[in-house]
């Protein structure tokens, strides 16, 4: 039955309201945070963390029975991982003042917190990135206001309960960490928009990915995951069905870097399907495939969310089919990937699309298909003893987290690799994320610089060029006419073409008085009178077209006077040089 429409404006009234006091009384924390020291901060991160870890199977029970998604065991293991394998990640980080010098450079880096996060937690995994969230903020000195998914809101507040009782008992400020209690869609765009917030972390649907986007603020979103694990000829089979097998149950596939489509070469396929049968995965017939994908995947291709976070055998009683009792995900072979195979999307439950490929290159190209359609930049699984094969992948793939020999899930958050350990992991360009890193408390700083000179400006930079002072202006009354040879129109504006003229005219002189090898100058580039002599009558010497810098050092050598004229063009080292040395002779000029 629907609600009234004036209960759903009064709710999302409340949830606006509601999104903007919290917003503020973070803003008012930040300052106070700010403030606090490397210690201090520590203190509140280990109290937080030790508070949130025996409550691990607690928050997982609240998950499961409130979204029904999931499994209380690896929920558990999701919460244990954010708050001991997050938490040991993170403890040592500098976070708080002087966090890095380069002494090479005469760099230091001094961190700033970003300001108040406000914090979307998905219905999906909503109690372990709750946790995960909370403890970057707050290692960061940043406020957080989480946002919880209608569908997950108990567990999720629940959560940020333990841990804010935890944090104000360390010294925390009472609005360091907040929450919505009245959700809506309305409520969390409000808070997203606010203008005391600096930053948002987003993990959700991919709508609100982009809700995200487009608050105008920065923001780290997460794309979908489309995870393909590729097992290569040279494979240890045995151990990447596990493993993928492992990823794909795990929390009942929920993770966005689930397994998705097993892609296998043809001459170890045989033995990867014997595997898979021995193992717990089932392969459907094709009919059996067709009815599932009915069912599975809605018109919108998108995963129906009755199937989210089931276990294999619950779907397929769902469907109508018989599997054996330890089935533990459910495989159907398809022919291609795009809208007319509906299985070769993103199906968070264990159902796995499956391919066979004639080798490595077909391999590498169905793999980026996959990816493709709805994973690009996220994550995705190479099983193979060949490094050039691996490698290959490793530069190929528009993946951002391609894990080697280990389950998608486990790999791409770094449990069983050296990936920084994190719930939030960025798909980059290829995903429509700011960064394709797994979000760390590092991405919720703004990094101050002090930066030292290495170089003074005077040694690193050429002297601007001196400005050419005007010729003087003779008094209204008295007339000096120009000598004849340089008799031109009153006029300053010299075009491209009388500049061409003259420098070709120079130039080819100086070419002919190469010839003497004594140096002399030639005859039309300076005059012939030495320093000291009476020279003669300026109206009775023709003054050079073009003086450079050369110029202007032979005739000091020289000991003689270059005769210019108003229109002459002087280079600004040639001027610097000749005014310093008393070189010039302005032809047609008064005297001063």
């Amino acid at each position: 039955m629907t609600a009234p429409a004036t209960a759903l404006t009064d709710r999302d009234l409340a949830s606006v309201q509601e999104a903007r006091r919290l917003a503020e009384r973070a803003k008012q924390a930040a300052p106070i945070l700010a403030e606090f020291s490397q210690l201090q901060i520590d203190a509140i991160v280990d109290a937080m963390a030790a508070a949130a870890q025996p409550c691990a199977e607690v928050f997982a029970r609240m998950a499961v029975e409130e979204t029904g998604f999931g499994l209380v065991a690896d929920k558990t293991q999701k919460n244990l991982f954010a708050a001991e394998r997050v938490y040991e990640f993170i403890r040592p980080m500098k976070t708080v003042g002087v966090i890095a010098r380069h002494p090479d450079r005469k760099v230091t880096d001094i961190a700033e917190p970003f300001g108040v996060v406000a914090a979307i937690v998905p219905s999906t995994n909503p109690t372990s990135t709750a946790i995960y969230k909370i403890l970057i903020a707050l290692k960061a000195r940043c406020p957080i206001v989480l946002s919880p998914h209608p569908s997950a809101a108990r567990c999720i507040i629940r959560v940020a309960e333990v841990m804010r009782e935890a944090a104000v008992r360390a010294g925390a400020p009472a609005d360091a960490i907040g929450w919505l209690t009245v959700v809506s869609l309305e409520g969390t765009q409000e808070l997203m928009r606010h203008r005391d917030v600096a930053v948002i972390l987003a993990t959700g649907g991919l709508g609100l990915v982009r809700a995200a986007y487009s608050a105008g603020k920065p923001a780290y979103g997460v794309g979908p995951g489309n995870a393909p694990c590729y097992i290569e000829r040279t494979a240890d089979v045995t151990k990447a069905v596990s493993d993928i097998l492992t990823g794909k149950s795990f929390d009942n596939g929920v993770l966005c870097s689930s397994p998705n489509a097993v892609v296998a070469d043809v001459p170890v396929a045989g033995e990867v399907r014997r595997e898979f049968a021995r193992q717990g995965g089932h392969f459907l017939t094709a009919a059996e495939g067709d009815r599932l994908a009915t069912a599975l995947v809605t018109p919108q291709r998108l995963p129906n969310p009755a199937f989210v976070g089931k276990t294999a055998l619950q779907i397929a009683a769902q469907v109508g089919i018989q599997v054996p009792a330890g089935t533990r995900a459910l495989i159907v072979e398809l022919a291609g990937v795009g809208r007319a195979y509906p299985l070769s999307i993103e199906k968070l439950c264990p159902v796995l699309a499956y391919y066979e490929v004639a080798d490595w290159r077909e391999g590498c190209e169905r793999c980026r298909q996959i990816l493709r359609y709805g994973g690009m930049g996220h994550t995705m699984s190479i099983h193979s003893r060949d490094d050039g094969i691996i490698l290959e992948f490793g530069l190929k793939k528009p993946a951002f987290r391609i894990v080697v020999n280990t389950p998608t899930t486990h790999g791409s958050i770094g449990l069983s690799t050296g990936l920084d350990p994190a719930m939030t992991l960025g798909c980059g360009g290829y995903g429509g994320n700011i960064t394709s890193d797994n979000i760390t408390p590092m991405h919720l700083l703004n990094i101050k610089r002090l930066a030292y000179e290495l170089r003074p400006v005077q040694a690193t930079m050429k002297a601007a060029p001196a400005a050419i002072p005007p010729p003087p202006v003779p008094p209204a009354s008295v007339e000096v006419p120009l000598p004849r040879t340089v008799q031109q129109p009153q006029t300053h504006e010299v075009g491209a073409a009388a500049v061409q003229q003259q420098v070709a005219s120079f130039l080819a002189g100086r070419a002919a008085s190469q010839v003497d090898t004594a140096g002399t100058p030639p005859a039309a580039s300076v005059s012939a009178t030495p320093t000291g002599a009476t020279p003669p009558p300026v109206d009775k010497v023709a003054p050079v077209p073009f003086v450079c810098e050369d110029d202007v050092r032979q005739a000091i050598r020289q000991g003689v006077k270059i005769t210019i004229a108003e229109r002459t063009i002087v280079t600004p080292a040639a001027r610097d040089l000749a005014e310093a040395h008393r070189i010039f002779i302005y032809a047609g000029w008064p005297k001063t």
